[in-house]
């Protein structure tokens, strides 16, 4: 009787889940994104002056090709999504990214980004690139630390997020080891770390997106990045409460 129990309770679980998957299937994985640490700047950018500007650093996971790409893409989807969340805030988002870099190269960079778009926060994408040019994980930490103390001295909040999660790449790099390396730095200065890693890898287990054919198929990769901007803007908006002082009792 407890195993028909368990079968049952197991079922419709399954049934939940499918059904949750054929209405929305960004909502599959939304239980994976909860944010435990604050971002105080942006929450007194957007309560102060009603402004919330966030930059995008890292890689070419954050494009899209076409005339349209910029606006597809998730940094374009966030901007929407914050926009229609955020109700009398301007929000810009800006895309930063660059093809090819390391996160140390990507420290190099932060001084301009920081003069010319001025961000309350910004998201920094990266472990990819570092993963598959086999820098040792050690020197990828001090590139991290070294980053998030360049962008909060500056006045930036930082949100760190880990890597696209690719079936065909899995077992050509070690990306568990840089992941693990973010996720201990997000721990040891209290950032909230973004987990697009485990966020693909349940898409792909449970069939939700077909990830082989993501990086063929435009319609899939469109699909893939509108979940990840309103997704992360989610998240960001969690963080974002989290980050306000709390409010003395009447």
């Amino acid at each position: 009787m407890r195993g028909l129990v368990v079968l049952l309770i197991g079922s419709f679980a399954y049934a939940g889940a499918a059904l949750a998957q054929a209405d929305d299937p960004c909502a599959v994985a939304q239980h994976l994104v909860h944010a435990e640490v604050g971002l105080p700047r942006a929450a007194a950018s957007i309560d102060k002056n009603h402004r919330l500007a966030v930059s995008i650093a890292g890689t070419a996971s954050s494009f899209l090709p076409g005339p349209d790409g910029a606006h597809r893409a998730y940094p374009g989807q966030l901007e929407a999504t914050l926009t229609r969340r955020l109700q009398g805030v301007q929000v810009t988002v800006t895309n930063a990214a660059k093809q090819k870099q390391t996160a140390a190269e990507m420290v190099t960079e932060f001084d301009r980004l920081l003069v010319d778009a001025k961000p309350a926060l910004v998201v920094w994408q990266t472990g990819t690139v570092d993963a598959m040019k086999g820098v040792d994980p050690d020197e990828f930490r001090s590139a991290l630390e070294a980053g998030i103390d360049k962008l909060q001295a500056a006045g930036a909040d930082v949100v760190l997020m880990n890597m696209q999660y690719s079936p065909r790449t899995e077992v050509m790099i070690a990306a568990d080891v840089y992941a693990e390396n973010m996720q201990g730095v997000a721990l040891e200065h209290e950032l909230p770390l973004f987990d697009r890693l485990a966020v693909m890898k349940e898409w792909n287990d449970l069939g939700t997106f077909d990830l082989y054919a993501a990086t063929k198929n435009p319609e899939t990769a469109e699909q893939v990045h509108a979940c990840i901007g309103r997704l992360l803007a989610d998240f960001i908006i969690q963080a974002v409460d989290l980050g306000r002082e709390p409010r003395e009792a009447q």
